[in-house]
This record gives C-alpha cells, structure tokens and sequence, in this order.
C-alpha cells in the first residue's frame, strides 16, 4: 500500500486550493470614494472607468426631512434644481454595467437636514425611493434622470440623531427580488458615533466606512498608529452586520486632520486591520483630492 506522502491526491490538492483562494478573497478589499464636490474632478463615468473604485457616493442630497423640500447638491457638476443633472443618466448606467455600487450620500458638513418623526422618516424613505432608486410616481422628480442607483449613503454630521433607525428600517424594506437597497454610511471615529450609533445598531447597514480623520483620539498622529489601531479593533468587535472600511483624507489638504502617508498605510496599517473578518477596504474623500495626489494609485493594489 502506498504511504500518503507517495501518492498524489488530486481532491486534497483541491481542497487546499479552494481554502487558500477563499482566505486571500476575505483579505481582499476595494476603494469607495466620494464624488460630486467639485466641477474640476471629471465626470462620474470617468472615474468609474478607472477601475480603482467598486464604490462611488455621490454627494450630497443635504436638504431634506422636517417638511423641507428635498435638495441635491453636486457642486460644479451640473444644477439639479433646472434638470441639468439627468444626463447623468449615461453615466450611472455606464458604472453600473462595469459592476461600480452607486450611493447617494445624504447629510454632509454643510445642510439643513433632521427627521422629525417615524413618519417623516417614512416620507423620506418613500421620496429617496422614487427620486433616486427603483421606486416610480408620477408626481416624483427624478434629479439624475431614470437610472435607479443602488443604494443610500448616510453621512450624517448634523441635528439629531432620531428616527434614522427608522429610515434605515423603510429604505430596506423596498429590496425587491429585482433590486437589492444598499445602506451604507459614513460615521465618526468616536465609538459609537453620536449622530448615527442608532442606526447602525440596526445591524441593516452593507458597509461601514468610518471617518478616521478629523478626530484627533482616534486617527494617525505623527506617526502613530496606536491610537487609530485601538479605534479600528472597537468598531470591528462592536459593528452590527456589514464590512468595515477604513475612511481617510485622499490628501492633506482634504482635511484638517488625519491624513496618512500612502506608504504608512501600506505598511504599517492595512496589515493589522485586514486581520479582522470585518475588513471590507478603504474609503476616500475625495475623488477631487485623489486627483490631486494619486493617493488611491499608490494604495489600490495593496488594498
């Protein structure tokens, strides 16, 4: 009889093969970035045709909720409020055939947004749907036109933190076979974030990429990582449901605070937090600022 170490097992062999490449595609993450707050940072299509960017967040929706009506901000790219913005059209459906996830953020650091009860938050559940994703009502605008993104990206800096449990709650109760609603979100470092704890709590959100930045306690300082480290390991051990990505400045310049250099990154840091089963990638603010300093080139292939 021959020994196990003489004889050649195709199905063992296999079964190597299929546990390795599962356990290198769970340490495999993408960039999502932000796009839509500068004229000078080129069109949506074409930063989807780069290649560098499974995840897009258009931003921002920052009017809505508490009677307001809704209003969409993309900066210099066109004005949605005379229809200029649904040639977009094309270029949503553009990303989306090469596999890009399209969010639209609502919220920001500049607005006027807040829910003032379940049913306002079902009212702008019901408004996002039809003006944005796959829901269709006549008595709707639709700002980008009738391509439906696919999900909603929650960037919430302002007011309070009530009823976005809810909105969260509606929004996912619109997947249809069809259609599935992404929730993504965008919260502080400081755990659990102030303004969007709640709804995180949901356990609905599909990825988490968390503002490591502007946050002295919790982000990169002069070359330490600990801080940053501890913070990273919190929101890994504690997030309910979804993939954790790591939020940075795409340049110094994009914020006030935080910003790690691309070989610290690569080096120092992606090591460590992909060891956790919750690692989904890095986020990016933003498209404009990683033009400037090809910040997402020096990173995507480590990533």
């Amino acid at each position: 009889m021959a020994s196990i170490s003489s004889k050649f097992n195709p199905l063992i062999l296999l079964i190597i093969l299929l546990s390795a490449a599962k356990f290198s595609a769970a340490k495999t993450g993408g960039i999502a970035i932000y796009w839509g707050q500068n004229g000078n940072e080129g069109t949506l299509a074409e930063t989807c045709a780069t290649g560098k960017f499974p995840y897009v967040n258009l931003a921002f929706l920052n009017v809505f909720g508490n009677g307001s009506n809704p209003e969409l901000n993309l900066a210099g790219h066109c004005d949605p409020a005379s229809g200029g913005c649904v040639s977009l059209t094309a270029d949503i459906r553009s990303c989306q055939k090469q596999g890009v996830k399209l969010m639209l953020a609502i919220g920001g650091g500049i607005g006027r947004y807040s829910l003032s009860s379940k049913l306002d938050a079902r009212n702008v559940s019901l408004y996002l749907w039809n003006a944005f994703l796959g829901g269709k009502s006549q008595s709707v605008f639709r700002p980008l036109g009738d391509a439906a993104l696919d999900g909603i990206d929650f960037d919430i800096e302002l007011g309070s933190s009530q009823f976005y449990d809810d909105l969260v709650r509606y929004l996912k109760s619109y997947c249809k076979k069809t259609q599935r609603v992404y929730i993504t979100g965008a919260p502080q470092c400081p755990f659990p974030d102030r303004l969007m704890g709640t709804a995180l709590n949901t356990g609905l959100f599909d990825y988490v990429w968390v503002q490591f930045y502007n946050n002295p306690p919790c982000q990169y300082t002069s070359g330490n990582i600990t801080n940053l480290i501890n913070s990273w390991n919190l929101w890994s051990k504690s997030l309910r449901g979804g993939k954790l990505f790591l939020g940075l400045p795409a340049a110094t310049q994009a914020a006030g605070s935080g910003f790690i250099p691309a070989d610290v990154l690569t080096s120092q840091i992606l090591p460590v937090i992909k060891k956790s089963p919750k690692y989904g990638g890095v986020m990016l603010w933003s498209k404009y600022w990683d033009d400037q300093s090809g910040y997402s080139s020096s990173i995507v292939s480590r990533v």
